[in-house]
């Protein structure tokens, strides 16, 4: 782990200094899918999804068309309301059946070319465990009930408010298009 000034370098991504617990995800710099830092303070004012994402494995086996699903529904939720307000960030994860072993550039490219997304993918993380990336320490931290604290499987969803806050958890298989009125209520558009 390598000092960085205003917090410290883990798995890609910068944690703010512990006398100040982060209160949004504006309080985070994450590492792009080409190694670049990218302040999530860039997204204020926008309604957030940020999705566990898989994408490699499924689509080559053929798999349980999680993945043609949730990529097919979010690109329909971002192009319709993208220029209202809503990004969706994409991190992809390992950690579930080994089922993203590909390289940043190599699911860039997949997902660029089969599912023809314009969202930004980023760094592979790690989301459970002693390794789990800060931003989704903070996006689990214990209020979600039912859920606990751990992510069950990649397509975890998590919607964000314009302020950086967290405002609901959805499980891997809840489609995006089922969420588009939770989104429009942020987006203030209901």
């Amino acid at each position: 782990m390598a000092s960085k000034p205003g917090g410290q370098i883990q798995m890609g991504i910068t944690v703010p200094p512990t006398e100040h617990p982060p209160q949004s995800i504006y309080d985070f710099t994450v590492k792009d899918a080409k190694g670049n830092d990218v302040s999530l303070s860039d997204c204020k004012g926008k309604v957030l999804l940020i999705i566990l994402s898989l994408l490699f494995i499924d689509c080559l086996i053929g798999g349980s068309g999680m993945t043609n699903s949730n990529y097919t529904e979010l690109n329909q939720l971002y192009q319709k309301y993208k220029d209202q307000g809503l990004e969706i960030l994409a991190f992809p994860c390992n950690q579930f059946g080994d089922e993203e072993p590909g390289s940043n550039n190599e699911i860039m490219d997949f997902v660029c070319t089969r599912f023809k997304s314009e969202f930004p993918i980023f760094d592979k993380i790690e989301v459970n465990g002693e390794n789990s990336a800060p931003l989704y320490k903070f996006l689990k931290q214990g209020k979600w009930g039912l859920f606990g604290d751990d992510i069950q499987w990649n397509f975890v969803k998590f919607l964000v408010d314009k302020n950086g806050h967290p405002v609901a958890r959805y499980y891997p298989t809840t489609s995006p298009l089922s969420m588009e009125y939770d989104i429009k209520k942020l987006l203030g558009t209901a």
